[in-house]
């Protein structure tokens, strides 16, 4: 494995080219990872931890970040769904290797109002609302032919309206913790963290 390592060397990041408000801080470096092409920019790494302990982790879409949460959508009875209704926090890592930049978020996760997941729901098409509706995540699954046939009898008929089930909706990690991480040359690499102290954010420089 050795023949991958490479050294760092595309930017810097200091207590000076940050912004005080982690929000804005994620929200540039979101848009540099729009604009530099990356595929799905707003992938992300969701971990949560079972009621014993037992850690998982996969990979979400972020969809929006409201209310000072980060949103993503996904099924209630899912294993991560689980997971957050016994142990509502939980961390996203978001990882743009052509940009050498990292960002990790840590906070407690709520679900998004009915409305807003409604709206959602109806916004996707109706191939992804039949996935949806199918799909009992986490479930062992008898055969992919009987799913892809309960999805065929769902979709129905060009122009079916389907709406969102009780058991899918959003979420949303309100961060308490932010941690921008920039690869530097000899992995003397930039961290600046900001903590959530008493309503106010506190940033700080930690050792690579």
């Amino acid at each position: 494995m050795q023949q991958f390592r490479k050294e760092y060397k595309l930017q810097i990041l200091s207590e000076t080219n940050t912004s005080d408000d982690p929000f804005q801080q994620f929200n540039a470096w979101f848009q540099d990872a729009v604009d530099s092409g990356i595929s799905e920019p707003n992938a992300a790494a969701l971990a949560t931890a079972s009621p014993d302990g037992m850690p998982s982790v996969r990979m979400v879409l972020l969809k929006g970040i409201e209310k000072g949460g980060f949103v993503f959508f996904t099924n209630y009875e899912s294993r991560k769904g689980i997971h957050l209704s016994n142990n509502p926090k939980a961390s996203f890592l978001f990882f743009w290797g052509e940009l050498e930049r990292q960002v990790r978020i840590e906070g407690r996760v709520e679900k998004t109002d009915l409305a807003y997941s409604d709206a959602y729901f109806l916004s996707r098409p109706n191939e992804s609302r039949a996935g949806a509706i199918v799909s009992h995540q986490s479930v062992k699954l008898r055969s992919r032919e009987l799913l892809e046939k309960e999805f065929f009898e769902t979709l129905g008929s060009e122009g079916k309206t389907l709406t969102r089930p009780e058991y899918w909706g959003g979420y949303a990690l309100k961060p308490v913790l932010f941690e921008f991480w920039q690869g530097r040359e000899h992995r003397l690499h930039d961290r600046i963290q900001y903590r959530l102290n008493d309503s106010r954010w506190l940033k700080e420089r930690l050792a690579p």
